[in-house]
């Protein structure tokens, strides 16, 4: 008997009853946001391990972790406003390495998901003096050079460096030009797909700066229509490559302080992408990733600083694809680096020597570590997080270099995340399960609690006051035989020998997960409230979600939508068997790639699924970035079918229940294009459905009253519908 009949078979017998709850309302959840669980902002830690700083009221407040006693105010921004046109207003800062200089950012603007621009200074501990890094302009990614003499950045596409001693600025780049060139920044798809924006960096001895060169010339543009108060609209144009488009042409150069000169790194013509680039201890060598357009192969080169001429470190080929992440570490000793691979099976992290030789193999076996936090190399250990017990949960590590001696540092059922001090010798843990807000806590090296820094013992209240209902999870078998993992929330009172609506959340992409034992912010209340108007919510993670090995997640590769829309209809159908279930009464909902499988789930589940509610979902591949997928899909030429068979809107003559689709026309990311074209066609397929659409809002689909807004329609949409 699986976990949730069991309960349910418990509620009766024992006859549990719940007090007198108080409604969950939207207005809590959205508008004044008094269900929100209180969090801990990430740590800037100080270089002795034991202090940290934080900012605020404007304020940079250094304070001590053991304890979380104040130590000192560092800066105030009102304390050195108006020098070189600072307007006292500190939005971020950046200390440089020894801590003697501090970056300020003021006045930042965003640009995409990573990407910003703002007005910098340097900030001298020392002397007390404020420099202007560029008083005509913001600028983006200003960087101190690591002997804290110099900052680089880049203004309108091009690098330049400010000498600190001389207060000169001198350029690193010239060709610099929207919508063609770009130097020292990622294009639109790097950005969002192999997720950095700054794209250069300074030597270990400051007297070079490796940066990448984006040709994007021949990449075709895309435009957006933001609606202003005046009369005519604002159009933003920008490079976004497509599937079987034009690529930016990257290439990686390396620039001499000493000759004021570029050298190009000499590429292999066959390189489609450079997700990475990363100097070794070696301040004449640089490491520069590079992979194929089907990114199912990987090399490490080394690059010789002086020359451009480069030697490979580290091959790498899979039969479907490499995730590329940032777990490659080189250590201080000058001859090895830690590295994390998929090549068992299962992600595991190793020890190679600078000849690309595997030395040991630091963690083992049939399960996914799925965070590197660092290496601890005084004490030759490595800390990492892997989902070892369950791919519902996480756990905390410490391994030693040779790969024995492994320690658990957590004993807590659920979701552990850390944070790592600068010397290992102190860690902040966050920790929450599916029915417990997070707690942060301080713990020593030793593994001793020293401070709780926050409980969310007022969240844990509200959860009594509106007597929420325990989060249950289960298992199923698909049509395969394949064993899947799923989440229920049932109302309040439930009675089995009663019959409900089932309400089905889902993302279901490569590599994710929404079925895991930890909490689930805004959408745990919103579920919850959902669940207080009479509707079972259920969550279940399809096959292609992550933390269950190689073969579990890339299955669905050459056809994304295929097996996860056949997974979520037999969880469906799984769930309308079963005697307290309306199987006539079954919707599904899911946000980006949730949205494509929502509408998939309807058109080819029409006799499972009564309603779905698509937000800003991809209706086929086809108008989707290049990376992304092509990826999962490889092109359209090369994979007909899998773009034809698998994508919503070639099915829409298959809608039978109630549809309702949502989308930002100032979604960058996946372009109100998709919803546009699925409108075409559910009008050519003669379909009555209902749609939103936010002008000027981005894929997040959020600011001032949007979310209430947003939440407000898809709650009525499915009091009304399902």
């Amino acid at each position: 008997m699986n976990r949730i009949l069991l309960s349910l078979f418990c509620f009766l017998i024992l006859g549990t009853t719940t007090q007198a709850q108080q409604a969950i309302n939207l207005e809590d959840l959205w508008q004044n946001y008094s269900l929100y669980a209180r969090s801990v902002p990430g740590f800037n830690f100080m270089n002795d391990g034991k202090h940290y700083t934080r900012l605020e009221d404007n304020t940079i407040k250094q304070y001590d972790i053991t304890t979380g006693n104040f130590v000192q105010n560092i800066l105030s921004g009102e304390a050195i406003k108006g020098k070189g046109g600072f307007n006292g207003d500190i939005n971020n800062y950046r200390f440089h390495t020894d801590e003697s200089k501090i970056i300020i950012e003021s006045e930042s603007e965003s640009i995409y998901r990573r990407s910003s621009k703002a007005f910098f200074y340097v900030y001298d501990r020392a002397s007390k003096e404020l420099t202007p890094i560029y008083e005509e302009d913001k600028v983006m990614y200003a960087t101190l050079s690591p002997d804290g003499t110099k900052v680089a950045y880049v203004w309108k596409n091009n690098i330049y460096y400010l000498d600190l001693k001389e207060g000169i600025t001198l350029p690193v780049t010239f060709d610099g030009k929207y919508n063609e060139i770009i130097n020292g920044g990622a294009d639109w798809v790097y950005e969002e797909e192999f997720a950095f924006a700054k794209a250069f960096f300074w030597s270990p001895d400051s007297k070079r700066i490796a940066y990448y060169r984006f040709d994007e010339s021949a990449v075709k543009e895309f435009t957006m229509t933001n609606f202003k108060a005046g009369l005519y609209p604002e159009y933003v144009t920008f490079k976004y490559p497509k599937v079987g488009e034009d690529n930016a042409k990257v290439s990686i150069h390396i620039f001499d302080l000493s000759t004021d000169k570029s050298t190009p790194v000499q590429l292999n013509e066959s390189i489609e992408y450079v997700p990475r680039v990363k100097w070794t201890q070696n301040p004449n060598q640089v490491c520069v990733y590079t992979m194929n357009r089907h990114q199912s192969e990987l090399e490490l080169l080394l690059v010789d600083a002086a020359t451009g001429k480069s030697s490979s470190l580290l091959k790498e080929k899979n039969k479907y694809y490499i995730d590329i992440t940032d777990d490659l570490t080189f250590l201080k000793d000058g001859q090895h680096f830690i590295w994390s691979s998929e090549k068992s099976g299962f992600n595991h992290i190793y020890l190679y020597d600078m000849k690309g030789n595997q030395k040991a193999a630091l963690t083992k076996g049939d399960f996914d570590v799925t965070s590197l936090y660092g290496v601890d190399e005084k004490n030759s250990l490595v800390y990492y997080q892997a989902a070892k017990v369950s791919p519902l949960q996480r756990e905390i590590y410490a391994v030693n270099l040779k790969g024995k001696k492994t320690k658990q540092l957590t004993k807590q059922v659920g979701t552990n995340r850390a944070q790592f001090s600068s010397t290992f010798d102190y860690y902040t843990l966050t920790y929450s399960n599916i029915n417990t807000p997070a707690t942060y806590t301080v713990y020593d090296r030793a593994g001793q609690e020293l401070r709780k820094l926050e409980d969310n013992i007022g969240i844990q209240k509200k959860q009594k006051l509106y007597a929420t209902q325990a989060i249950e999870f289960f298992t199923f078998k698909n049509r395969d035989q394949d064993e899947l993992n799923g989440y229920m929330i049932t109302p309040p009172n439930f009675d089995a020998s009663k019959q409900y609506p089932v309400f089905m959340y889902l993302y279901g992409g490569p590599g994710s997960q929404t079925v895991t034992d930890s909490w689930g912010g805004q959408n745990y209340w919103w579920f919850q409230m959902l669940a207080q108007k009479g509707y079972i919510v259920v969550s279940v993670d399809n096959r292609g979600t992550g933390a269950r090995g190689e073969e579990f997640k890339k299955m669905t590769y050459l056809q994304l939508g295929k097996y996860e829309t056949m997974d979520q209809i037999d969880a469906a159908k799984y769930l309308g068997n079963q005697p307290y279930v309306d199987a006539s009464r079954i919707g599904i909902f899911g946000w980006s790639y949730g949205g494509y499988m929502s509408s998939l789930c309807l058109f080819k589940g029409n006799d499972v699924f009564k309603a779905a509610i698509a937000v800003a979902p991809v209706t086929s591949w086809r108008w989707y970035d290049t990376i992304y997928t092509e990826r999962y899909m490889r092109t359209e030429a090369e994979n007909e079918s899998g773009y034809r068979d698998n994508s919503p809107v070639y099915f829409t003559d298959g809608l039978k229940g109630n549809y309702l689709l949502i989308h930002g026309n100032g979604d960058d990311n996946v372009h109100f294009q998709n919803s546009a074209e699925m409108v075409n066609a559910l009008i050519a397929s003669n379909k009555q459905f209902d749609t939103y659409f936010y002008p000027n809002r981005n894929h997040g689909i959020y600011g001032g009253n949007t979310r209430y807004h947003l939440y407000t329609k898809m709650t009525n949409f499915i009091l009304e519908k399902l």
